[in-house]
């Protein structure tokens, strides 16, 4: 166990290094995030003079959701650099060493883990700057961000699972935007769960991307519903967890097919 996590850390340092070599990968994240933050926020303000909108400032209503949707998109290119690592020969190299692959997965997802701590608090600071409260202090925050992680280490191990499988940077990125796109808006990130037509409620209850927002939601509202923010963490941890066996299989596989 000691020699796994130290390998994954190891991992997870080379992924830093190549961060710090180009830290302007960082900023052009964060611009359609903060596109969405700023410019929807103002564009939609006024939705919550609708009846039954239970927010009273729209930017504090987007903020979770924005949060959200940029873990959600920023794992979905984790594959990227395993494909890379692939067409240079790197993963080759790796899988003839003594490394383990656990710890091939762990150290990237521990790295994108990290980075959607750092994008995270990043884009609550904006949303404060904006004009958006939350109540719930920074216990909320916190929980908030440890949500958003997990459905980010969810998506980047399916982004590494097809990577490994597919091989393709434009299957890649179809199957992602497959996958993020619709269910970005099959949730509660823009509008009010309770205004939206009964078939996307339906589908938004077994959405992971809503689970995360709506336990963020919870966690920051002037009475936190604890019991809830824990459950629908539960859940996300559960499809982590699952996730990441799929991509440890999906390394396995490849070993098998070089």
């Amino acid at each position: 166990m000691t020699t796994a996590i130290a390998q994954s850390w190891h991992m997870t340092t080379r992924h830093l290094r190549f961060l710090s070599r180009q830290p302007w990968l960082i900023s052009i994240s964060l611009v359609q995030p903060v596109i969405w933050l700023l410019l929807f926020g103002q564009l939609f303000k006024r939705v919550v003079e609708i009846p039954g909108f239970a927010a009273g400032s729209y930017i504090t209503f987007l903020t979770p959701g924005v949060v959200v949707m940029t873990a959600v998109f920023s794992g979905g290119w984790a594959g990227m650099g395993v494909i890379s690592d692939i067409d240079r020969g790197v993963t080759d190299r790796f899988l003839v060493s003594p490394v383990r692959r656990g710890a091939l997965t762990g150290g990237m997802l521990i790295y994108q883990g990290l980075v959607s701590i750092g994008q995270s608090t990043i884009i609550v600071a904006l949303g404060l700057a904006a004009g958006a409260r939350f109540p719930g202090g920074a216990l909320g925050v916190v929980s908030l961000i440890l949500v958003t992680m997990l459905v980010n280490l969810s998506f980047a191990s399916l982004s590494i699972a097809l990577s490994l499988l597919l091989r393709k940077e434009e299957s890649v990125i179809a199957v992602v935007q497959f996958l993020a796109l619709p269910l970005t808006f099959l949730g509660a990130g823009f509008m009010d769960a309770r205004l939206m037509p009964g078939w996307i409620q339906a589908v938004a209850h077994y959405n992971p991307f809503n689970w995360a927002i709506e336990a963020g939601r919870r966690a920051l509202g002037a009475s936190p519903d604890w019991g809830f923010v824990l459950t629908r963490g539960g859940w996300l941890l559960a499809l982590a967890l699952v996730c990441w066996l799929l991509a440890t299989m999906a390394f396995r596989s490849y070993q098998r097919s070089v």
